[in-house]
């Protein structure tokens, strides 16, 4: 579960993490209450669970709570890489000395669990050289890579990471301000869904911010909204991710992941197809089935039911390949209702590119 800034923020403050103080606003009155509250100058910041908010304006300074207002009205609404801004955190702004990166994480590829430190924190981590990023395996009772100063919250972050069961805790920028203190003033948590039976922390919702994310988890699907033009559906994690790198090969962006399972029947590619197309980023979409579990002709029978379901609601074309189990009866049974948006593609690049272009 990927956590909104105002969610890790308070998951830090119950560890003892110093951070500003700050209240989640969702609209321009409340965003000037909280701004008033607070006193002096703010930080208006997009809540989305996407990195880049600063560059996409999405992070803006006020010095008033007028300003503070007129600044969250700027910015609930926005969209910033396919994220609709539905609320905004407000937060004392911070006399910056310092900015450092900081961050643990899950490191899959080497098996271990892995601190990232860097004195250049702040917007553009992204672009600082890879000699400026300290990575070192993590063992909690040496810290001598970090400075002093930021030790003791290096330890409490830590807590957190352990405690909360997480993947990644990361905190950019760490700073230390003009009066010597050091806080988080921003933050990205992701916890272990596995083990939300034994979080300490009960302050948390696993509702995706996301109306999309929303409406998929109720269906039991497995979706996450990306910032694409291609709706992408499949059957399986590793064919869907294959998918996604097919796509990005034909020169276009993948709008969303999202696996059916193994096992689904018709109701569940309706679901599905339901949910991409509703996407109102989505130009085309690609659905890419190997039939096991999941025959293709349940998938056929899945979509023929979708495009009956949505209507005239159905305006971008879809690009469908079958393989594996039923996969003719699939495919006859999709060219026999003959659907004007529905193109048959017979292997997956041929289908990706089509979809691509589509997308374009």
């Amino acid at each position: 579960m990927d956590l909104l800034e105002h969610q890790a923020m308070r998951l830090f403050a119950a560890h003892q993490v110093p951070v500003p103080a700050g209240e989640v606003a969702d609209t321009p009155a409340r965003a000037g209450a909280i701004a008033a509250r607070l006193g002096g100058a703010t930080v208006v910041k997009a809540q989305v669970k996407v990195g880049g908010r600063g560059k996409a304006g999405g992070v803006r300074v006020a010095a008033t709570p007028a300003e503070a207002s007129a600044r969250a009205g700027e910015i609930i609404g926005m969209e910033i890489k396919g994220h609709r801004v539905r609320e905004v955190l407000v937060a004392e702004a911070s006399n910056i000395a310092t900015e450092y990166y900081l961050a643990f994480l899950v490191d899959r590829s080497a098996r271990e669990i892995t601190g990232m430190f860097s004195s250049s924190g702040g917007m553009d981590i992204e672009q600082a050289p890879a000699s400026s990023i300290v990575r070192i395996p993590v063992d909690p009772l040496d810290l001598t890579a970090l400075p002093p100063a930021i030790v003791p919250v290096a330890e409490r972050l830590w807590a957190v990471f352990v405690r909360e069961d997480a993947t990644l805790v990361e905190v950019n920028p760490l700073i230390v301000d003009a009066a010597g203190r050091v806080l988080a003033i921003d933050g990205k948590v992701t916890l272990d869904d596995n083990a939300a039976f034994r979080r300490s922390f009960a302050g948390l919702s696993g509702r995706p911010d996301d109306p999309l994310e929303a409406r998929a988890v109720a269906k039991g699907l497995n979706y996450v909204k990306l910032d694409g033009t291609v709706g992408i559906i499949g059957n399986g994690a590793g064919l869907v991710m294959s998918t996604l790198d097919v796509v990005a090969g034909a020169g276009a962006r993948p709008a969303n992941f999202l696996d059916i399972g193994g096992g689904a029947g018709a109701q569940v590619m309706a679901d599905a197809l339901s949910v991409v197309l509703d996407d109102p980023a989505v130009r085309s979409v690609l659905v890419n089935v190997f039939g096991g579990i999941t025959a293709c002709d349940a998938v056929a029978n899945g979509v023929i039911q979708a495009l009956d379901q949505l209507g005239a609601a159905v305006t971008r074309p879809i690009v469908v390949r079958l393989d594996g189990h039923n996969a003719n009866a699939g495919r006859a049974i999709l060219a026999g209702a003959g659907h004007p948006m529905v193109t048959l593609a017979d292997t997956m690049d041929d289908a990706a590119a089509r979809a691509a272009h589509l997308g374009r």
